[in-house]
């Protein structure tokens, strides 16, 4: 299992990107509350055959993080077809119930190293920008309840 991580921060209120083990993977709220997570991520499968990806939350318990059950889903990355990587962007979203300063962070796993999580550079013809590999933003949505 690979914990996804971020490079860059566009828009922090209350939810900041916490390095541990020296990946920036955990997604760490200011504020108790219930929290919206949407992610997306860009698979590449350089092999010939179509391999699944299994992707899940991992949430704070006292530091260590704890496999949120239920949010585990389960996806086939196309295979490559002429020399050309197969590609899928995956997207999904979730409510979770976080207490002040727990994190969230998303993992991922696949049988075959052939396939990874890739950012791409921009193109030309046509002129278009770069893509991120990973895209995560997580907005609070109200208080817990008492």
């Amino acid at each position: 299992a690979t914990v996804m991580t971020f490079n860059t921060t566009d828009f922090a209120n209350g939810v900041s990107v916490v390095t541990s083990g020296g990946k920036a993977s955990r997604l760490t709220v200011a504020q108790a509350g219930i929290y919206n997570l949407q992610f997306s991520a860009q698979f590449d499968n350089t092999d010939t055959q179509e391999h699944d990806v299994s992707i899940w939350l991992r949430q704070d318990a006292s530091g260590a993080g704890t496999d949120i059950s239920g949010s585990a889903g389960l996806v086939g990355v196309p295979s490559s077809h002429g020399g050309i990587s197969g590609h899928v962007i995956i997207g999904w979203n979730y409510f979770v119930t976080l207490n002040t300063n727990d994190f969230v962070e998303i993992w991922w796993s696949t049988p075959n190293t052939a396939v990874t999580i890739q950012a791409y550079a921009a193109g030309t013809s046509p002129t278009r920008p770069s893509t991120a590999s990973v895209v995560a933003t997580m907005t609070f949505v109200s208080n817990l309840s008492a």
